[in-house]
């Protein structure tokens, strides 16, 4: 049996040299991260407007069958997916905030601070599907 000697070695990288190499990588994520935010939100925002759109969808489905529009998320057949602050996915609470004989208005509200600057994402659709962004997070 032989025993491998210093000319025997095989050519690979030092812990140090990865250790390095990892710390220079974390420090590239630590400065991109505060540029990738504003798109990290706007992609959350995302979900905010499939929800409100479905939403109004099927409160016009509701108007044309009721000839009003519905007051609750269960008349309209709306079902709010668990809350991220409930162990679910959405990062969103959805609620009627109007519904009449002729208009209804709905609005979506983060429950999760994207940027952590104590300001909560706001978004509302009416009967017309007209979204608007009521605060920015």
């Amino acid at each position: 049996m032989r025993s491998l000697s210093y000319k025997g070695r095989l050519a690979a990288y030092t812990l140090t040299e990865l250790l390095i190499v990892l710390v220079i990588i974390g420090i590239l994520i630590l400065m991109a991260l505060p540029v990738l935010m504003p798109l990290i939100s706007r992609t959350r925002s995302v979900e905010a407007k499939q929800m409100l759109t479905h939403l109004q969808t099927l409160e016009k489905t509701y108007f044309y069958e009721h000839s009003r529009y519905a007051a609750s998320l269960d008349e309209a057949g709306f079902e709010q997916e668990k809350l991220t602050t409930e162990d679910g996915k959405a990062n969103y609470r959805i609620e009627i905030i109007n519904a009449g004989p002729t208009t209804f208005q709905a609005r979506a509200t983060s429950v999760v601070d994207f940027d952590g600057d104590g300001t909560y994402n706001v978004w509302e659709v009416d009967q017309d599907q007209k979204l608007t962004e009521v605060t920015k997070d």
